[in-house]
């Protein structure tokens, strides 16, 4: 039976752990892929076209959305942030779950675009233990953090629309659930009905004697 990839939506609160979650799962299972962004912003020190970002120009970009060939797309700051269809879909077919970690309005676009997305949203314990995952960083002034907060208040009105919650308490734990949680949807069964209706044939075939 081949296996087609899906497409995974990750998101969840700053400082809630989605990063470390993903890193450790695409480490301990191999056919898992992080997308790749699509920016205008100029390439820092360091990063490399396709590897960091898809490196556009705003035309190159501004083609790209008239031409329907971004899942989603958003600016910030005065560039342009976007998921390449392309990308994507080219490691589905080659049997990878892709993974896109983006923000609650994003999520939601791509669930309207491709409906059979999984969207699972991390969240934390309880507020006090995220606060304080945030101060740990300790590259954040309080006022970046309470920003952060009131951000998450937004968030927080979104959540219903995904399909399941992780709450990060053990890290280990919350891979393995995330990986529990794929899985499981790869087995549903209105992604399985070529495969569904050979196994009826192939029985139905049996009682007839063929």
């Amino acid at each position: 039976m081949n296996r087609k990839g899906i497409l995974v939506v990750v998101s969840g609160f700053s400082g809630v752990g989605k990063g470390t979650l993903m890193k450790l799962l695409t480490e301990r299972y191999g056919h898992y892929a992080l997308s790749i962004s699509a920016t205008t912003r100029e390439a820092r020190e360091g990063e490399e076209d396709g590897r960091e970002y898809f490196f556009k120009t705003r035309e190159e970009f501004e083609q790209l959305i008239a031409d329907d060939m971004l899942i989603e797309y958003a600016q910030y700051c005065g560039n342009y942030y976007g998921t390449p269809r392309e990308y994507v879909e080219d490691q589905m077919e080659q049997g990878r779950d892709v993974i896109l970690e983006i923000e609650l309005q994003g999520a939601l676009k791509v669930k309207r675009k491709f409906p059979e997305t999984l969207l699972l949203f991390v969240m934390p314990p309880d507020a006090q233990t995220l606060i304080a995952r945030l101060r740990k960083r300790g590259t954040e002034t309080e006022e970046v953090i309470h920003r952060r907060l009131a951000r998450a208040v937004e968030e927080s009105e979104g959540i219903e629309e995904y399909d399941y919650m992780i709450v990060n308490d053990d890290l280990d734990q919350s891979v393995e659930l995330m990986h529990s949680l794929i899985e499981a949807q790869h087995n549903k069964i209105n992604r399985n009905l070529d495969f569904v209706g050979q196994i009826q044939r192939e029985v139905r075939a049996l009682v007839k004697g063929e």
